[in-house]
């Protein structure tokens, strides 16, 4: 009855979501999993991929079973095939979230961890959405979130950690040099700071921050903005005691030399820093939101619609994201 509880949000009903969430059954973890999603829907692609799966409603004042999966049960808009997408059940979707949230704010939930969705076939149901990370900080009322990504690194992803945080996210290539302003990364970076050291029990963080341009502008020749922007940001907040390094250039920043010692890296942008991350972790890397009032997990990769149902789909980002917003909550 101690152990936190972690609302577990089963995304988009055709993708993989339900059966990743099946597969964390009889699974031991250090909370109470609570998975928000149709019950049916869930314990049908369960049994399409092969997975022995026993279902518990949820009842908050009872004690948990860990040989059971618990099911906050929301029922389908309509029924819902692996592999296409429905808009008749976008909002279905993003009730999940609302409740996982709610659940969150109000304390019944420790942390909430989410599979994955489908931007567009919310953004066709009429919803405009560019995504968890967005959604999550409208509905909370924060002005301003960070997008981390993270895994263990190595041949078995049991070396250490990458943290690959980004200054700019969703947002077409052009547009991203006007959207670094001295204003926004000094929030940016006063984010990350302070999520190392309260989410993750790091006394004083070590970030490495990449340069917006090639060898990080050569000293002007390249591009302005990491004189005119980026170093002084960076000056400033060493100035309060921030332990930060850079600009470095992005094509030599992700070396040991540099990582070793490091607990985050800033990318500028988002295909700047990602493609290292995914690279190095893929199948155990994990999407964290920094920022918010409440704490909030996600795998990193998308729905996956070709494998939902085929018993394919690997549930390792998802165990890893459950397991990091546990230890974040211990925090």
């Amino acid at each position: 009855m101690n152990r936190p509880r972690i609302a577990v949000t089963s995304g988009e009903p055709a993708g993989v979501g339900p059966e990743l969430c099946a597969a964390l059954c009889g699974r031991r973890f250090a909370a109470r999993l609570v998975v928000l999603g149709d019950a049916g829907l869930i314990a049908e692609r369960a049994q399409a991929a092969g997975l022995q799966v026993r279902l518990r409603a949820y009842d908050p004042a009872s004690d948990a079973d860990d040989s059971a999966l618990e099911v906050l049960h929301s029922p389908l808009a309509v029924p819902s095939t692996a592999g296409r997408l429905d808009v008749a059940n976008a909002r279905y979707v993003l009730s999940l979230l609302d409740r996982a949230r709610d659940g969150c704010v109000n304390g019944e939930f420790a942390a909430m961890v989410t599979a994955p969705l489908h931007k567009g076939v919310i953004n066709d149901a009429g919803v405009p959405f560019s995504g968890h990370t967005e959604y999550l900080a409208d509905s909370t009322g924060t002005p301003r979130v960070v997008m981390m990504l993270a895994g263990r690194t190595g041949a078995n992803a049991d070396g250490p950690w990458l943290r690959v945080a980004l200054a700019t996210t969703h947002l077409p290539l052009s547009a991203v040099p006007a959207a670094i302003t001295r204003e926004s990364l000094t929030q940016t970076l006063r984010i990350l700071d302070a999520d190392l050291r309260t989410r993750f029990g790091i006394a004083r963080p070590h970030i490495v921050v990449a340069g917006l341009n090639p060898h990080a502008g050569e000293s002007g020749h390249m591009g302005r903005e990491e004189i005119d922007v980026i170093t002084p940001v960076l000056d400033a907040l060493r100035a309060e005691g921030m332990h930060l390094e850079g600009p470095l250039p992005a094509d030599t920043l992700f070396v040991p030399r540099h990582l070793d010692g490091a607990d985050a890296v800033l990318a500028m942008f988002h295909d700047q820093g990602l493609p290292v991350l995914k690279y190095a972790t893929f199948g155990h890397g994990i999407n964290i939101t920094l920022g918010l009032p409440i704490i909030r997990t996600s795998v990193d990769h998308g729905t996956a619609l070709d494998l939902a149902g085929s018993g394919r789909a690997d549930a390792s980002s998802l165990v890893e994201a459950v397991e990091a917003a546990i230890a974040m909550s211990g925090h």
